[in-house]
């Protein structure tokens, strides 16, 4: 079986919603990611096997197969074909998993994988709400099997995220400490120039747009709770963001043929499940589950991402899994960064091969909660 290698990995900016990016077609966005991962590698676009790209609410302009779009947008060959992956917030990460997939069975040697999305320009939830006037008013209540096994109950990240928060007995306070450590995280890093390998800039945007500087404790403590009563506020939550990544995933065969240098070796890729009414405690069990099959133990890892969805997400995982925080999201995460959902997972491959280079370190794992309660988990070797 052939090693599958990370050659390289870009990301277009995180644009904040109705920022710089907003108003760039989900095709343009993902395109630019695309072609720069080719150019800056001097890959032949028609030695590409396929292009796997991860997109949720997949609408209008992200609609009809946005990977196979992007591709075409960027004015390359039609040969090329590309498919759309929806895991929701874990598509971009589930696009590298079967890109990997493909090498590891012998029938691709040079794929492109990623994600797109454009929250400002299709929102959130959209495609959930899509169908209403055909009488579908979410995509559960109407299924005997759903409503016998899990009743009419609420089924929303928010709500998951407040049970979460419950259940772990997460403080407003010490979740408000968590988000701050984000925005301040991601500031140093911007600031550094640590993602200045990473971010391709489009449509005069240089930077992450998300990250503010002047945050504060006192002014998340003023901010109203989600919910009445709740725990959870708008400071607790990631930004709905626009943005698009692509990795370059090849073969050892490839390389040879090519010319290429990887960066990384995947060493790992798995998803599992959970309770979709909590929704988003998957990472706990997959990291278990993803740590047997490898072998590995959490000490083994130098860095760690676990996307901040919300504030008690990454918490209540780093107190199961004992994580120490100065493992995890050190340059900040969704909460300062932004999670352009179809994206996100690409994105924060991007990140951590970065930040392992930049720190000498040798093993990562990024893993993200996702909606129906599942889990990506990814382990990279830094080559």
């Amino acid at each position: 079986m052939s090693e599958a290698y990370i050659v390289d990995a870009v990301r277009t900016p995180t644009g904040r919603r109705g920022g710089g990016l907003s108003g760039v077609h989900p095709a343009d966005l993902g395109g630019h990611a695309i072609s720069s991962v080719l150019e800056r590698n001097d890959v032949d676009p028609m030695a590409v096997d396929d292009v796997v790209f991860g997109c949720v609410d997949a609408l209008g302009p992200q609609a009809g197969d946005i990977a196979r779009t992007a591709w075409l947008a960027a004015g390359l060959p039609e040969a090329i074909p590309g498919t759309t992956i929806d895991r929701q917030c874990g598509s971009g990460q589930q696009a590298i998993s079967f890109a990997a997939m493909g090498v590891w069975a012998g029938v691709q040697d040079l794929v492109v994988a990623g994600g797109v999305q454009n929250m400002s320009m299709v929102p959130i939830g959209l495609a959930l709400e899509a169908a209403a006037p055909l009488g579908h008013e979410d995509p559960f209540s109407g299924s005997t099997g759903w409503v016998n096994r899990y009743g009419l109950q609420e089924v929303t990240q928010f709500r998951g995220a407040e049970m979460i928060a419950e259940k772990w007995d997460l403080s407003r306070e010490a979740m408000e400490a968590f988000a701050f450590e984000s925005h301040r995280r991601a500031v140093v890093a911007i600031d550094e120039g640590r993602f200045d390998n990473e971010v391709v800039p489009l449509a005069g945007v240089t930077a992450d747009e998300g990250p503010r500087r002047d945050v504060s404790m006192e002014r998340m403590a003023d901010l109203p709770p989600l919910v009445e009563g709740g725990r959870l506020t708008a400071a607790l939550a990631s930004q709905i963001s626009d943005g698009a990544a692509a990795l370059l995933v090849a073969s050892e065969r490839a390389v040879a043929d090519h010319g290429l240098t990887p960066r990384a070796r995947i060493h790992h890729v798995s998803v599992r499940g959970d309770d979709p009414i909590f929704m988003l405690t998957g990472p706990i069990p997959a990291t278990a589950h993803a740590l047997e099959r490898a072998g590995m133990s959490i000490g083994d890892f130098d860095l760690f991402e676990c996307n901040e969805a919300f504030a008690p997400v990454p918490m209540a995982w780093m107190r199961e899994h004992e994580v120490p925080h100065e493992k995890v999201n050190v340059n900040g995460g969704a909460i300062a960064l932004g999670h352009p959902l179809g994206c996100s997972g690409a994105k924060l491959m991007t990140t951590l091969l970065n930040e392992l280079e930049r720190t000498g370190g040798r093993w990562g794992l990024q893993t993200m909660c996702e909606g129906g309660g599942q889990a990506n988990v990814t382990i990279l070797e830094r080559l």
